[in-house]
C-alpha cells in the first residue's frame, strides 16, 4: 500500500470506531480535509484491492483484510508513541506528528521487536489501546469526566481530544494518565466542573471535561 491508502484505512477506522454505520465520503474529506471526488477515487482504490466495501452514495465500510491493515497501521503508530515517551522523553504532546511519519515503516519484524522491546505495552501515552499483533485489542472500560455527578471519583485513563494545545493545558493543571480525580461541584448553569487532583482544586469548562477519559 502507499501511504496514502494507509492514511485512508486508518481514518475509515478511526470513524467507525464511533459509528456502526457506514461512512459517508464527506466525513472522510472533512476529516482528511481533501475534496469529496479525491476520497470517492481513493475508495474505488481500496475497493478494488479488497480492502473496503463502497458502494456510491451508500457510504463504505472497511473489509475484515481491510479492517486488520488498519489496526496494524495504528499499532505501529502507537507504539512509536510508547517508544518516543518512554525511551527519548519526547511529551507526549511531541509524539503524535513523529509518529504519523514512522507509522509506514513496513518492517512487520521491526515492529514486533519494538513491541517486546517496550514490554507489549496495551495503551499508548493518550491512553489509547495498543492492537497486538494478531489486531487483538484490550477494551477499558471508561466514561468521558463530563458524565460524572458531584462527589464522584476516578482515574484519569485517556484523553479523547489529543491536540497538542489540549494536551499543553493539561499538562499546565497537572492532570495526566493516573491522576485522580474528585468532583467537588458540578454547575447547572453551563455543566462546568470544580474538581480535585491530588491536592489542588481547579475548575474547568465542559469542554475539558468532555475530552477526559475516566474510570
Amino acid at each position: 500500500m502507499t501511504f496514502s491508502e494507509e492514511n485512508y484505512l486508518k481514518t475509515i477506522y478511526h470513524l467507525t470506531s464511533v459509528s456502526d454505520a457506514d461512512i459517508s465520503t464527506n466525513a472522510i474529506a472533512e476529516k482528511m480535509e481533501t475534496k469529496a471526488s479525491s476520497v470517492t477515487d481513493m475508495l474505488k482504490k481500496l475497493s478494488e484491492k479488497d480492502l473496503v466495501n463502497y458502494i456510491k452514495y451508500q457510504g463504505v465500510s472497511l473489509t475484515d483484510k481491510g479492517k486488520l491493515a488498519a489496526k496494524m497501521i495504528v499499532r505501529k503508530h502507537r507504539l512509536w508513541e510508547c517508544f518516543l515517551v518512554e525511551k527519548l522523553d519526547f511529551s507526549w504532546d511531541e509524539v503524535h506528528d513523529i509518529a504519523e511519519q514512522l507509522e509506514h515503516i513496513k518492517s512487520e519484524k521491526l515492529i514486533n521487536k519494538l513491541d517486546d522491546f517496550l514490554g507489549n505495552p496495551t495503551e499508548d501515552p493518550h491512553g489509547d489501546p495498543i492492537p497486538d499483533a494478531q489486531g487483538r485489542i484490550i477494551k477499558v472500560e471508561k466514561q468521558l469526566l463530563s458524565e460524572f455527578e458531584k462527589n464522584q471519583i476516578g482515574i484519569c485513563v485517556g484523553v479523547k481530544d489529543t491536540s497538542s494545545d489540549f494536551l499543553k493545558y493539561l499538562d499546565k493543571q497537572e492532570i495526566a494518565l493516573g491522576s485522580q480525580i474528585e468532583i467537588i461541584e458540578k454547575e447547572s448553569f453551563d455543566s462546568s466542573f470544580r474538581i480535585r487532583v491530588g491536592t489542588k482544586e481547579i475548575t474547568i469548562s465542559n469542554k475539558i471535561a468532555s475530552n477526559l477519559y475516566i474510570k
